[in-house]
């Protein structure tokens, strides 16, 4: 029962939103089948699948509201679950930022679902697996991998005439690899919503090369250097840059998006001319719910930079409903999409005289708001370019970097490839950038 049809779903949300004795109320069904198998040491570990199916109910009086859920939907259990939702709503405070339940929304449609992806077997999973760690074992390296599959549907509903349903499925597939004396390790991704996309056996020959490419890795002096960054490596920079990208916390003066004196820095060039970022949950490469998670308002086609300028900050109704301009309400983002160039990576590598190669940054965490200072790690792979070709592996570093500054300083763009980030997927490039700051050296492998 984990997966509803358009027509099963709407049955529920109407029957339980008939429950309602609040003022208004509001409803959110969702349901996955997502299996899975991890291995680790190039051997299986776990593996298994996980159905399940949950209603969660909003009552609402005045501003005063109240949520319950529930995973069985017999009518005296939907009963249950709207009167515990409005008992709970009657005894909670007001809430001076509720905005009013939306009306009917016109949601794009989006075709996230893929029958190649739902009908996935253990066999599949297995043979997937058995790909990655055959390949180790030729190699003599040690395989951990984990593949993690799932098709879903989620469904919403209100007292106010909204109804909205989106099917979808997706695959993502990581894996660490490393040598036996443990000096050398390599990593590789690939995220997917069409399982006939995915191929573990080449994701992990990448991961491969870099373990036995990176063992005798050299110190390299902290510093400034030119770095190409492989796209899971710009993703964790530019993820947090964007998870902090929203109009209150700049206006408020508490975000790297603040101006000076009060206000956002909207219609300001921030970036290079080249940077452009913008969501649409119709995306083929990735798409995505085609509403927003905490009102259900319709997500559109939105820039937030193009030609390196500011366009669009996030902004919630509330924010909008308090704003003198009567600035747009705008929705965070279920996907990402950066434009990148027409290079692979291994170009970005050939033209470029003397730099490092980062293939991951991990552990980030922030040192400074108002300028975006982040800090983190580089780990499985990093190694000095020279001449156009990777000359050896070098230890990894900690880097103290701002993505600002980071897509400021762009040297060159390569393809952009679909990643996983911050919970979401993105379309995401790699970036030659000049001046990237390490600051100090780490013996992690």
């Amino acid at each position: 029962m984990a997966i509803l049809s358009r027509s099963e779903a709407k049955q529920i949300l109407d029957k339980v939103l008939k429950y309602s004795k609040a003022e208004a109320a509001s409803a959110q069904l969702t349901g996955a089948e997502t299996g899975n198998i991890r291995y680790a040491r190039n051997s299986v570990s776990t593996s298994g699948i996980v159905n399940d199916i949950e209603l969660a109910v909003e009552a609402r009086f005045g501003k005063k509201s109240g949520i319950a859920t529930i995973n069985e939907f017999s009518d005296a259990s939907l009963e249950k679950v709207m009167r515990r939702a409005e008992e709970l709503a009657k005894l909670s405070p007001d809430n001076p930022e509720a905005m009013p339940l939306l009306g009917e929304q016109k949601y794009m449609s989006v075709d996230g679902f893929a029958k190649s992806t739902a009908d996935i077997t253990p066999d599949q999973r297995a043979k997937s697996a058995a790909d990655s760690i055959l390949a180790a074992k030729e190699k003599k390296v040690i395989a951990a991998g984990y593949l993690e599959d799932a098709r879903s549907f989620a469904a919403v509903a209100n007292t106010n005439g909204l109804f909205g349903y989106h099917a979808s499925t997706s695959a993502n597939f990581t894996v660490t690899m490393r040598t036996e004396n443990g000096l050398g390790s390599g990593w590789a991704q690939s995220d997917v919503s069409d399982f006939a996309a995915m191929n573990t056996g080449s994701v992990s020959g990448v991961a491969i090369d870099k373990a036995v490419m990176s063992q005798e890795a050299r110190a390299l002096e902290p510093g400034k250097y030119t770095v190409i960054l492989e796209p899971s490596a710009v993703s964790g920079l530019v993820g947090f840059m964007m998870w902090n990208y929203d109009a209150r916390s700049a206006d408020e003066g508490r975000s790297f998006m603040s101006k000076k004196g009060g206000g956002n820095r909207i219609g300001e060039k921030m970036f290079d001319k080249r940077v452009h970022i913008y969501s649409d949950p119709a995306d083929l490469n990735v798409p995505a719910q085609p509403w927003a998670d905490d009102d259900h308002m319709a997500l559109e086609r939105v820039d937030w930079i193009r030609d390196g300028v500011v366009q669009n900050l996030p902004r919630s109704r509330y924010w909008a409903s308090q704003s003198k301009d009567k600035a747009k309400a705008i929705p965070q983002p279920n996907n990402l999409i950066m434009v990148g160039g027409d290079k692979s990576t291994e170009e970005l590598i050939k033209n470029t005289r003397r730099g490092v190669l980062v293939t991951r940054t991990w552990y980030i965490r922030m040192v400074d708001p108002q300028s975006l200072l982040l800090t983190g790690l580089t780990r499985d792979g990093t190694f000095y370019i020279e001449n156009g070709k990777i000359k050896y592996p070098i230890k990894n570093f900690r880097f103290n970097e701002s993505p600002v500054i980071m897509l400021n300083n762009i040297e060159d763009m390569g393809r952009a490839e679909r990643v996983g980030m911050w919970g979401f997927s993105a379309m995401i490039p790699a970036l030659k950038v000049r001046d990237f700051t390490f600051s100090s050296l780490s013996d992690a492998v």
